[in-house]
């Protein structure tokens, strides 16, 4: 049945090759059961909080609360929408659409991580489109934005690749370290250019009304 308090619950994006959608607690265990086996190599760091450093159960422990506390402050206006990435009826990895202010700014940013296993076979470029069609398509937003740190190749390769406009560089603290993280962003116009037609929504009229749309 229909999730009539939250419908959240019931949002997917479907592609041929993909489903990408809105986990429940369930779903949320199995997303860190694929975190815990490995994102990336120790010896590096692709994202701005180094969530991954902590050990099992901790890193599960500590992703829930920050779900948890995310699924809480979802508002109008103000959400982060994390989506789990499932092919062939397995959770891979996740894709996450995260809005500030979006009644105004019609901005939204994009970030993702897979699998160590599912990595290099071309499933983020096509994670990162299902996730660009429900920001512009599903929520009417007027830009896109995204970062990578400078030595993160695969996701600046998803988002080269994608037809991005880069907004130049900005010296962050990764670890302690001064690094550069890399800014690109995108405009409707440029996604409908490249957008895969065979992207389908579930449950997005609930989704647009609860969140104001």
């Amino acid at each position: 049945m229909p999730h009539a308090h939250w419908p959240l619950f019931d949002l997917e994006i479907r592609t041929p090759e993909l489903t990408l959608r809105y986990p429940n607690d369930e779903l949320l265990t199995e997303m860190l059961a694929v975190a815990a086996a490995g994102i990336h190599d120790p010896g590096w760091m692709p994202f701005s909080v180094p969530w991954t450093r902590f050990e099992s159960p901790r890193l599960e422990q500590e992703a829930l609360r920050f779900h948890w506390q995310n699924r809480a402050e979802t508002r109008p206006g103000a959400f982060r929408i994390p989506l789990a990435v499932i092919a062939d009826g397995e959770v891979i990895g996740s894709s996450d659409l995260v809005a500030t202010d979006f009644s105004t700014l019609r901005c939204f940013e994009t970030g993702s991580w897979l699998g160590r296993g599912f990595q290099s076979r071309g499933i983020g470029k096509r994670m990162r489109c299902a996730t660009l069609a429900l920001g512009f398509d599903g929520f009417g937003a007027e830009l896109a934005t995204t970062t990578a740190w400078h030595d993160n190749g695969p996701s600046l390769g998803v988002t080269r690749s994608l037809g991005y406009s880069p907004q130049g560089r900005r010296r962050e603290s990764r670890e302690g370290v001064a690094t550069d993280l890399l800014g690109f962003e995108m405009e409707p116009e440029a996604f409908a250019a490249i957008r895969p037609p065979e992207i389908e929504f579930v449950g997005l009229d609930a989704v647009r009304s609860f969140l104001e749309l």
